[in-house]
């Protein structure tokens, strides 16, 4: 069995083993690499960066934070407030008792939530959008999204009449720094995992408070739990190095891959990036880490349907984040293990904290075996502590990446308990909590189904990504068809990734691609979705460059055939979600406009009988 040990800095309420006893009661007791160096993408790179706000606008790491957090009184501005990250920050800020308002160049679903809580939205930006509606007052703060550029016009004017400027990963440092933060970082799974994570943790007691950049279902706040206690979940973004001033007591890695091509070069600077973010856990803290080595490996398992599915194991490994463990046993001069890592004059980790690492391999300390789906669509599978089998885990949402992310789940929930309760009971505790976790929006995500036609949404961006959410839908799906609806997203990640992304939609049975989602972007390398399209072998596939024409294509080719069990799925982070909604409405009209048609001929039969 494991020993378990706990930092003094990560505790439970004095109640919380009481409340999981309570609940135990009543319970009854994979990345494939290609050679992605692209020359025009990187001399284009700095051109094309998001531009950061400057020093000058206070945002400095030795510039005075002027804003009083425990207090919480006064009015807070945000600008971006439509983006996923900002909209969680600000809805944070209500909670707190903070007057709020924000700006954005569109709306967005993120901001509806902010508007029927109080917050005051303004669409575009301007100087008057920080200014009172009740005389000349001002914000004590303005804060920032990271795509945000400096020359904006209410930074301008708010660096113009005083009023501090903190870009958002500057707010996140001071918010988080009298908790014991929880950063849940990695190139991909973080806002599942981070969700999947609170979630659990709310469920079992602890008065937490959590901020994730995703709609979470079943957080009462749409992408926020605020709570009394010391503990706070954090989904920790690298990008633009937004983790890197914050102070986790504990840290958890998920994987590392080449992402956010406007960023990072390359790989391994990402990998830079995650060895700075390291250095800044606590002394006594801990590191949770997927640890699964690279490989490529897939193996059959029977599905709960009576046939067989391939698993395919290439998006469980995660080369970036085991190699973060050869980046610090070089650092240290000691042997890594399973178990604990501790040399204050470590070039990797300059404090000392402890590593657990999980995934599939059963060299991790937790691990999973006989991996299958469920009847509810998810994965079934065998808990294990370095090779002994602890219980049976079962989840609702599909995906052997989903496996992964709720074993960092465990991985984590286990080390904060440490040894102050029975193992297996607190075991049963939390798979009880993780079966019952229902997932993130847009994260394979139901958007409806009409006769034979299921349609799902996923922000699927990366070849990565629409890889394994291609393989959780071939898991629940194994003998329907399956149709992608990818829409790239920035010209930057796809010239970089078109040959990776073209490999990714092997499970497909049918790809349509759409003009590129630009977001911050203008097309200096003159490739479009037509270039994917071409490049995809072996799965039929053609480029629609409009979403109108996408759904017209979708309703015309189902509606031949409405009860043809085929599965649509909608991939991407732009405006792609439109896509679905659209698609159900128009079936509906025109299956019931066929239907009466074929009732009204049949009834002018009977009258003529």
């Amino acid at each position: 069995m494991p020993t378990i040990s706990v930092s003094n800095s990560l505790h439970f309420p004095a109640n919380f083993l009481e409340k999981t006893e309570t609940h135990l009661r009543r319970m009854n007791t994979f990345s494939l690499k290609s050679n992605r160096t692209v020359p025009s993408f990187l001399s284009l790179q700095e051109k094309n960066r998001s531009v950061s706000v400057s020093t000058n606008c206070t945002f400095g790491r030795n510039q005075e934070f002027k804003v009083d957090l425990k207090n919480r009184s006064g009015w807070i501005h945000f600008v971006g407030i439509g983006g996923c990250g900002l909209s969680a920050l600000a809805m944070l800020a209500l909670k707190q008792g903070f007057e709020v308002s924000g700006s954005d160049v569109v709306w967005s679903s993120y901001m509806d939530g902010l508007k029927d809580a109080g917050a005051r939205l303004y669409i575009g930006h301007s100087m008057s959008n920080i200014e009172g509606n009740n005389g000349p007052r001002l914000p004590i703060a303005v804060v920032v999204s990271s795509a945000i550029p400096q020359d904006n016009v209410e930074i301008l004017h708010a660096k113009s009449v005083g009023v501090p400027v903190y870009k958002r990963d500057y707010w996140l440092a001071k918010l988080t720094e009298n908790y014991n933060l929880i950063a849940v970082s990695g190139s991909h799974g973080k806002s599942t995992t981070a969700s999947m994570l609170a979630y659990v943790l709310k469920a079992i007691g602890d008065d937490l408070t959590a901020v994730v950049g995703a709609r979470v279902p079943q957080f009462p706040d749409g992408s926020i739990i605020f709570g009394s206690g010391q503990n706070f979940v954090l989904e920790a973004d690298e990008y633009d190095g937004c983790f890197l001033g914050l102070s986790p007591s504990m840290a958890i890695v998920t994987n590392l891959d080449w992402e956010h091509v406007d960023i990072f070069q390359d790989e391994e600077a990402v990998k830079s990036a995650f060895r700075r973010f390291l250095k800044q856990i606590r002394t006594g803290g801990h590191l949770v880490l997927c640890g699964d080595r690279n490989h490529l490996n897939a193996n059959w398992v029977p599905s709960a349907y009576g046939t067989w599915i391939k698993n395919h194991v290439a998006y469980l490994s995660s080369p970036g984040a085991y190699s973060l463990l050869d980046q610090i046993k070089q650092g240290t001069g000691s042997e890594y293990s399973s178990g604990s890592m501790s040399n204050p004059s470590s070039d990797v980790c300059g404090n000392s904290y402890r590593i657990v690492t999980y995934g599939i391999s059963s060299k991790n300390e937790w691990h999973a075996k006989s991996i299958c789906p469920n009847s509810q669509g998810g994965s079934d599978y065998i808990l294990c502590s370095r090779g002994c089998p602890l219980a049976d885990i079962s989840l609702q949402i599909p995906g052997i990446h989903n496996v992964l992310n709720s074993l960092a789940v465990i991985a984590t929930i286990l080390t904060l308990m440490g040894d102050k309760r029975d193992l297996h009971e607190s075991i049963d505790c939390v798979k009880f909590h993780l079966s019952k976790f229902m997932g993130v929006s847009r994260r394979f995500e139901k958007i409806g189904k009409i006769y034979g036609c299921h349609v799902y949404d996923d922000y699927a961006h990366h070849p990565t990504e629409v890889r394994a959410v291609l393989q959780a839908a071939r898991q629940r799906f194994p003998d329907k068809t399956l149709l992608a609806v990818f829409q790239p997203h920035t010209y930057s990640r796809l010239v970089a990734m078109k040959d990776d992304f073209a490999a990714a939609f092997d499970d497909a049975d049918q790809v349509m691609v759409t003009k590129v989602y630009a977001a911050r972007e203008t097309n200096d390398w003159s490739i479009s979705g037509r270039d994917l399209a071409a490049s995809i072998i072996g799965t039929p596939s053609e480029y629609i460059p409009s979403l109108g024409d996408v759904v017209d294509r979708l309703v015309h080719q189902i509606s031949k055939d409405p009860h043809r069990e085929i599965v649509v799925l909608t991939l991407g982070a732009g405006d792609i979600t439109t896509v679905g909604p659209k698609l159900l409405h128009e079936l509906q009209n025109r299956i019931q406009n066929v239907n009466s048609r074929l009732a009204s001929i049949d009834s002018e039969r009977l009258e003529f009988l």
